[in-house]
């Protein structure tokens, strides 16, 4: 495993801690580069998939960065995170969060399976569980495991009450648009199998704002 910490580039000369981390996690694609690796270690060519407007030229010159930082792993061709890299998972939920609150969001764009999935642990209204839920997205697939209104993802899939697949943009419209399940799955947006009405109320606990 290579792991080697080196300071990060300075591009904010300032003692604030805010800085201090924009120092390290700050440039163009790099949070978005930790968000692929949040849930599960990947392939290069996997996180590129993830991010489908990086260049790979800039993604090994983010994974160089985030490496020398203390942020990433590499180990047998894996990318992965380190707990420091982990430790980030809260500023990707608060960002999604906060984004959620500010117009200009188009969700026809490229939502990518991770994304969608930290989304749903940063958006979650309520619901006391226990439920779990499978996601299935072409080469990804997540359990989501739904407790006293903690909603924690694991990477793979599991028995589970219920399974949504389809890509990340379609599951995006089941989770959180008004159509119901049963007559998205009834066109072939999503596919559905398992419980329908436990499906229903899971997603119902999903509010983009």
């Amino acid at each position: 495993m290579t792991e080697t910490r080196q300071n990060p580039r300075i591009r904010y000369d300032e003692g604030c801690l805010a800085a201090h981390a924009l120092n390290v996690v700050g440039d163009r694609w790099a949070l978005l580069v930790v968000r692929e690796l949040m849930l599960a270690p990947k392939r290069f060519q996997a996180i590129r998939h993830g991010l489908p407007g990086i260049t790979a030229a800039v993604l090994t010159q983010r994974l160089t960065q985030l490496s020398g930082a203390g942020v990433v792993t590499h180990d047998a061709g894996l990318y992965g995170l380190t707990d420091s890299g982990r430790g980030l998972m809260p500023v990707l939920q608060a960002a999604c969060r906060w984004g959620a609150l500010h117009p200009g969001h188009d969700p026809r764009r490229f939502i990518s399976p991770t994304a969608l999935v930290i989304s749903m642990t940063a958006m979650i209204r309520g619901g006391e569980g226990p439920v779990t839920a499978g996601l299935s997205m072409g080469t990804e697939a997540y359990t989501l495991h739904l407790v006293r209104g903690v909603l924690r993802p694991a990477a793979g899939q599991a028995d589970a009450d219920f399974t949504l697949s389809g890509d990340g943009n379609s599951l995006a419209r089941a989770v959180y648009g008004p159509v119901p399940l049963a007559d998205l799955a009834r066109d072939g947006v999503i596919g559905l199998a398992g419980d329908p009405r436990a499906a229903q109320d899971f997603v119902d606990l999903f509010r983009l704002r």
